[in-house]
């Protein structure tokens, strides 16, 4: 995958699911807030895993069907931008996502199950991923290496920010700005989707 306009396109888009609140986010923060960054940052190996695996199931079953069927990709583009709009409404609504956490620890097996049965899964492998992705083993490896190379180090920074919040350093930000910062970025993703499975 060459660097241009498309690749662009492509990594900001998975930078943006990636950092937006979810159900892996919400586990990683938790770990990062209960054990530690260091303990917790393991743990991003079982995301990736989860991610994989979800992806590649996604991409193999599905995205020879959306070959077939094209009108399938522009339906997919629009739950997917439904889903994200729906999202985004309700992390503004609950500003308290990341704001009292309980304590526990998670475990690689609580992470992968979470990140496996993540909605996102299903919109990087139809929406975000290119189809040609899943069609041959280079194709694959050169879509899925950039996303492994995204995937860290917002991992990293979502243990990061539980950790941080345990300790008070963004006392100055608070967890409800963070979450309607993610909202309007959720919804401006679910409007580029809209925009593109219609234009």
């Amino acid at each position: 995958m060459s660097f241009d306009f498309h690749s662009f396109v492509f990594l900001l888009s998975v930078a943006v699911i990636l950092l937006t609140p979810g159900p892996t986010n919400t586990l990683l923060a938790l770990a990062g807030l209960g054990l530690g960054i260091r303990r917790a940052l393991p743990l991003l190996a079982f995301e990736l895993a989860g991610y994989l695996l979800s992806i590649s199931l996604w991409g193999i079953l599905l995205a020879p069907i959306q070959v077939q069927f094209p009108w399938i990709a522009t339906l997919v583009k629009v739950a997917s931008s439904g889903y994200l709009a729906y999202t985004a409404i309700k992390v503004w609504r609950d500003a308290r996502l990341l704001q009292t956490p309980q304590q526990r620890s998670i475990t690689p097996r609580i992470l992968f199950v979470a990140t496996l049965l993540n909605p996102k899964g299903l919109l990087f492998a139809l929406v975000i991923f290119p189809p040609h992705a899943f069609e041959t083993l280079p194709a694959y490896a050169l879509a899925m290496v950039p996303f492994t190379c995204l995937l860290a180090p917002i991992g990293a920074l979502w243990i990061s920010v539980g950790s941080a919040l345990n300790t008070k350093r963004l006392s100055f930000i608070g967890p409800r700005k963070i979450q309607q910062i993610s909202s309007v970025a959720l919804g401006m993703f679910s409007a580029l989707i809209a925009w593109t499975a219609f234009r």
